[in-house]
């Protein structure tokens, strides 16, 4: 019977431990937001941007490295030697773009936003996405979305 108890109480937990998986606990999911207050410090110009090869501006170091969507400056992440971090420090630019994954983060709002919902971060995230791998992104643009709906479909 001491055997039974230990055996489903072991159970229980299991069942408790994937049901907190399930609901996202551990999975490392993260929402991207939809809207941010910090958009109006974007650069006017976001079409012409460095290379996704460009190295941090300070350290040279060739991977792992952020865009500047305030002043286009190439700055490498927290996991290299946060000169993208100390840069939003000192200057208050607080808006960036991911070379690796092509995120967008806003150090002000500490959270994701999503470049395909904000309209406002589309240009620079498809300029991006040609610049990284050659061909357009496979989100419908924003053309693409105007002809459709005059054209009923």
């Amino acid at each position: 019977m001491a055997n039974q108890a230990s055996s489903s109480s072991t159970a229980l937990e299991v069942i408790i431990e994937d049901e907190e998986f399930l609901y996202g606990a551990e999975s490392g999911w993260v929402e991207a937001r939809t809207s941010c207050d910090h958009l109006a410090s974007l650069s006017s110009d976001l079409v012409h941007i460095p290379t996704p090869e460009t190295p941090c501006n300070r350290c040279h170091n060739p991977s792992e490295n952020w865009l500047c969507l305030c002043c286009k400056e190439v700055l490498c992440s927290r996991f290299v030697n946060k000169h993208m971090l100390e840069h939003y420090q000192t200057v208050n630019h607080c808006l960036s773009l991911s070379y690796s994954d092509l995120s967008v983060w806003c150090f002000s709002c500490d959270a994701y936003l999503d470049a395909q919902a904000i309209l406002q971060l589309r240009p620079v995230h498809e300029t991006a996405y040609i610049l990284k791998f050659g061909q357009a992104p496979p989100f419908p643009t924003m053309v693409n979305q105007a002809e459709a709906s005059t054209s009923g479909n």
